[in-house]
């Protein structure tokens, strides 16, 4: 049996990683850039309140949620780069649109249009067909870094770029940013030789319903929901209120942002590393739900000048970039043998219905009442997710292995149950149509010899 880690990556993969981690971090800039700054310049456009802003950040939820999945599945009919070309462009369509806008109801539409973009499962897809498995969770983590720091880039360049260019500035660069994103699938993302069935990078129709079902994919769902509703909410909050009670002019925003960025990304590592190494996951997830329950309260009772303000933000962020990276590594964790991919299209559905919800509720709240009717709010919600956390399990330290099987492997029809029976195999699931079988070990734990010997007849391909 190959080792798992012994190569390293092609110079195609590493192309295909890099591209489409742009793709993503692009993407994604143009869907962040707006937080910072729709509340507070968006109130010149035709038509608009603060019930309208919220709409308007939170719109483009609505369609990614609707979308993510269908065009998954349609990637895997007619193709990945097809679905991402015309993603893109339906992106660019909609940032055109809100560019030309001349009132709120204009710009709501361009973010609806944009939301109908969902090319994320279809990247996926196309990445997982590009990278062989011993570097495809590398290739995932560079992705997952490229947003991370696009929502930190979009968070001062969305106030920077306003300030040059106004809103419609923004949009126009938005959509030159997915034609450019295009431009590198079609000249620069290498060619794949052809689809991989691949459950854990897609979704799997037979492992919707179980993933619906289980409670601490359930937990987690509603984890990211709120996060997001929380995060949306919020960007309506904080910026009316460095105007407002600390009398910072909009233009200036940036660099509160720049700062609770930084010292929010170093002061969320130590807690990550203690959750892995210790194994104290649920500990380190729950202190910073508390903690973000803590900010909102800190904001409605202190966020009247600009110190308490920069203060709650820094911290707010520390608690926010720790749960936006610890809730996909627990979904890795506790999604069952081969249901990774269907459990992380579910999770992305949440958080996109999360993002749509805050922005709409927020928007609403800020208009009936006021500052102090957003921020317990979303207390409020961190409250409940608090309530629904603290009963999850702590999960299972595990690591997920796809290996080929041969045909005498693939007719042992008890082949999963002994494995399971193997110290530290956690689940397995044998994939006929892909020739395969999915494993979930604890490293730690883990008798290779004997998984080695089961698995011997597979071919050691990958």
């Amino acid at each position: 049996m190959h080792d798992l880690h012994s190569e390293r990556m092609s110079g195609s993969e590493t192309r295909a990683a890099g591209g489409l981690a742009l793709v993503f971090a692009f993407r994604m800039l143009g869907m962040f850039m707006i937080l910072p700054v729709m509340a507070t310049y968006g109130m010149d456009l035709a038509g608009a309140t603060p019930a309208l802003i919220g709409l308007a950040i939170g719109a483009y939820g609505l369609t990614q949620a609707l979308l993510q999945i269908p065009f998954g599945v349609l990637s895997d009919r007619i193709g990945r780069r097809p679905v991402i070309y015309v993603g893109l462009l339906i992106f660019a369509a909609g940032a055109v649109l809100a560019a030309n806008a001349d009132s709120i109801w204009g710009v709501i539409a361009g973010r609806v249009l944009q939301g109908a973009g969902a090319i994320s499962a279809a990247v996926m897809a196309l990445l997982s067909d590009l990278t062989r498995e011993q570097h495809r969770t590398k290739a995932m983590a560079m992705i997952g870094m490229s947003i991370g720091l696009s929502f930190a880039v979009a968070m001062v360049a969305g106030p920077l770029l306003t300030r040059a260019f106004g809103l419609s500035g923004l949009f126009w660069t938005t959509a030159g940013m997915a034609l450019l994103g295009l431009l590198i699938v079609a000249g620069f993302v290498p060619r794949a030789a052809g689809h991989l069935q691949h459950r854990e990078s897609g979704v799997a129709k037979q492992a919707l319903l179980p993933t619906l079902r289980h409670p601490d994919l359930l937990r987690l769902n509603l984890g990211i929901f709120v996060l997001h509703a929380i995060l949306m909410a919020s960007f309506i909050a904080l910026p009316l209120a460095l105007v407002g009670q600390a009398g910072l002019p909009k233009e200036e925003h940036w660099w509160v942002y720049l700062t609770a960025l930084l010292v929010g990304f170093f002061g969320m590592v130590p807690f990550i590393i203690y959750a892995e190494k210790r194994r104290q996951m649920k500990r380190v997830l729950l202190g910073a739900v508390a903690v973000l329950l803590g900010c909102e309260l800190f904001f409605w009772q202190f966020g009247s000048s600009l110190q308490t303000l920069l203060l709650g933000t820094v911290v707010f962020f520390t608690a926010f970039n720790l749960l936006e990276a610890s809730l996909p590594s627990l979904i890795s964790k506790v999604a069952p043998a081969g249901g990774k991919g269907t459990a992380m299209g579910v999770y992305s559905t949440s958080q996109f219905l999360g993002a749509a919800l805050g922005g709409i509720l927020g928007g609403w709240l800020f208009q009936h009442y006021g500052l102090s009717g957003v921020f317990l709010g979303c207390a409020a919600l961190a409250l409940l997710w608090l309530a629904f956390a603290v009963t999850m399990r702590e999960p299972p330290y595990v690591t997920s292995l796809r290996l080929p099987l041969s045909a005498a492997a693939l007719a042992d029809a008890g082949l999963a149950e002994r494995l399971q029976a193997v110290p530290g195999v956690a689940d397995a699931m044998v994939v006929a149509d892909e020739a395969v079988i999915y494993i979930k070990v604890d490293t730690q734990q883990l008798d290779r010899t004997s998984l080695e010997r089961l698995i011997e007849p597979a071919p050691a391909t990958c």
